[in-house]
């Protein structure tokens, strides 16, 4: 019996170790092992074990309902689990049940190309939304468990390197092809536009209706007074908002509230 639990023991750690961070899910994780700490390049210790993946998980799954809010790092007990999951298929898989949704709410609606007025709107968001910024995060080896380098972070921006966030490409063509007019939304800064405009192109996406950066009277406001003030302005325009999708809950804050959002997977950071 002793000998056959060595084995079994054993085995598991062989096999978490083949695993890759992509192959990743919350239900293929190992219970019962003992916890392994493990010190991080800039010398901060990390439990790592079965004991801290309910823990982690919890925390993630409650930055995505929005009761966790206004955090500024990770908790570094569970940077690696953030990594794990936002490099695994299992966020690649949640991203496209979010699309999924998003098509069977298309079919509901009264837009249809051949009856549109033009005034019909879909907001998107665009970091984590339409362009990924994983890449980023992956070079810079913290995933959330440092604070966001502003400055670190737009030169990358400046790059237009990033690639299309999973299944969005499908589904923002999906939405324009119906005749919904596309309005980008972003918290980016106004001298990022010509490579956001490269990027984006660059990614697939094409022939949105308008693309709103922040310039500088758009800084001074948050970022979710930002983006409640380009709902309200389009709808003083006439538009009907039909849906917003973004990867933060400033994405949908505030009023007017559009009739319907859809919230994409994103734990490594929070703007208010």
């Amino acid at each position: 019996m002793a000998r056959s639990l060595v084995l079994s023991l054993t085995l598991a750690f062989l096999f978490i170790g083949m695993v890759s961070a992509r192959d990743w899910n919350i239900l293929n994780q190992f219970k019962g092992l003992k916890p392994t700490t493990t010190t991080s390049q800039n010398g901060v210790a990390s439990l790592k074990g079965p004991n801290l993946n309910g823990y982690c998980e919890s925390w993630r799954v409650n930055v995505e309902l929005h009761n966790i809010r206004d955090f500024t790092v990770v908790p570094q007990e569970c940077v690696w689990f953030v990594q794990q999951y936002m490099t695994s298929s299992q966020y690649d898989d949640d991203v496209e049940r979010a699309v999924d949704s998003a098509i069977l709410y298309l079919g509901k609606t009264c837009c249809e190309k051949k009856k549109c007025d033009g005034m019909d709107a879909w907001i998107f968001d665009i970091d984590d939304t339409l362009l990924s910024t994983i890449p980023y995060h992956k070079s810079n080896g913290c995933f959330g468990g440092e604070q966001l380098n502003t400055t670190k972070f737009e030169e990358w921006q400046s790059w237009g390197k990033a690639p299309a966030v999973p299944n969005m490409v499908k589904l923002f063509h999906e939405i324009r092809e119906r005749g919904f007019k596309i309005f980008l939304v972003s918290s980016r800064k106004e001298y990022l536009r010509s490579a956001t405009v490269e990027n984006l192109i660059e990614a697939g996406y094409h022939s949105w209706s308008n693309l709103l950066l922040r310039g500088e009277e758009e800084e001074k406001k948050s970022v979710t007074q930002y983006k409640a003030d380009v709902r309200t302005w389009l709808t003083s325009l006439g538009y009907r908002v039909w849906g917003v999708m973004g990867a933060q809950w400033n994405s949908f804050a505030g009023c007017p509230v559009p009739k319907r959002t859809f919230k994409l997977p994103n734990s490594i950071y929070y703007i208010a």
